[in-house]
């Protein structure tokens, strides 16, 4: 099969792109590469399966040309991460639900099926953990930018479902929670390689808050996993469903833990949220999803375990270091031999 990928250089993306190809599928991949990066794709030019396009969703003609080529499309391109939401909400804003509804629209000439990549952030302030994908959706105030980033994945769900119901574009809405592994950058405050590279140089490790809000993290394997079996399943058509593990972990206690498994003699340092993004900033305590809608579709529930995932992303950033370090001293050694 012949597989769309937008934000294909992003770290969901670059995974999702390794898993088909590995596959024996071809992959077409759009990236403007504004969050992305051809260092996550760069392995995959050996395939001649895959074929990438660094270029906006916004460019219609080329978007029009590629939905028309896939048998489905994994739109995944969106304004990401804390700090970029907070420091940029009208590129938050516009990226993710124009972009949404380009795509959409696209597909809906041929009706291709696809495959809407949402966020827990939609939940906002809820407190009814775990929280089920029929629960009421619970934002802050307009004046607080960081709610814009929920706002505007909640309407690119809306735009899908509509688009469902209205033009029977089949589609498929992937609510993903704290997503993790290699080759995710903490360049816009993703938490766990912040954590892990501060270890590693034994900076502190900076906990934003009090530390006691509480995440849920997921590896990027098996997000991917999750995604295929729901894009593969035509009981999910129309359908909002959690992606994400179920293991719950204070910030603090995760900051602990890649201490642990880094050996770091890092302290742990705690900065109020006011400093860390903007006046009056406000997170969720906790954020814990119920599996049993992905189970009953699919029948897989993610199981690595914290530590796990963790020592994955820390042999990530080792690898990368020593990589660093070897080309600095073939350099070295260069450039005393001229």
């Amino acid at each position: 099969m012949r597989f769309l990928i937008t934000g294909g250089a992003g770290f969901i993306g670059s995974h999702l792109a390794e898993r088909l190809l590995s596959c024996g599928d071809e992959v077409l991949l759009m990236d403007d590469l504004s969050t992305g990066s051809m260092e996550n794709i760069r392995h995959l030019k050996k395939f001649d399966r895959m074929h990438y396009f660094l270029d906006s969703i916004e460019n219609r003609q080329l978007l029009a040309e590629l939905v028309d080529e896939a048998d489905v499309i994994f739109h995944l391109a969106a304004a990401v991460g804390v700090r970029l939401i907070v420091e940029s909400p009208v590129r938050t804003i516009e990226t993710n639900v124009n972009g949404t509804q380009l795509v959409l629209d696209a597909a809906s000439k041929k009706r291709k099926l696809v495959f809407t990549a949402s966020t827990s952030e939609v939940y906002g302030k809820n407190v009814q953990v775990p929280f089920r994908e029929d629960a009421d959706l619970v934002l802050g105030p307009t004046t607080k930018s960081r709610w814009s980033y929920a706002a505007s994945k909640a309407l690119d769900e809306f735009l899908s479902l509509s688009y469902w119901k209205e033009k029977k574009q089949p589609v498929v809405i992937g609510r993903l929670f704290n997503t993790v592994g290699p080759r995710q950058t903490g360049r816009y405050g993703m938490v766990m390689p912040n954590f892990v590279s501060q270890a590693l140089d034994g900076a502190p490790i900076t906990v934003y808050g009090t530390g006691q809000q509480s995440r849920c993290f997921c590896d990027v394997r098996e997000a991917v996993e999750a995604i295929l079996r729901l894009v593969s399943t035509t009981r999910a058509v129309g359908q909002v469903v959690n992606i994400g593990s179920d293991q719950e972990i204070s910030m603090e206690g995760l900051a602990r833990l890649v201490k642990e498994r880094t050996g770091s003699s890092s302290p742990i340092t705690y900065i109020p949220y006011d400093e860390a993004y903007e006046p009056g900033f406000e997170d969720m305590h906790r954020r814990v999803p119920s599996l049993e809608k992905l189970q009953d579709l699919t029948g897989f529930r993610p199981r690595a375990t914290l530590p796990e995932i963790v020592d994955r992303v820390v042999a990530h950033f080792e690898k990368k270091r020593d990589l660093v370090g070897a080309v600095g001293a073939s350099r070295q050694a260069a450039s005393a031999g001229s």
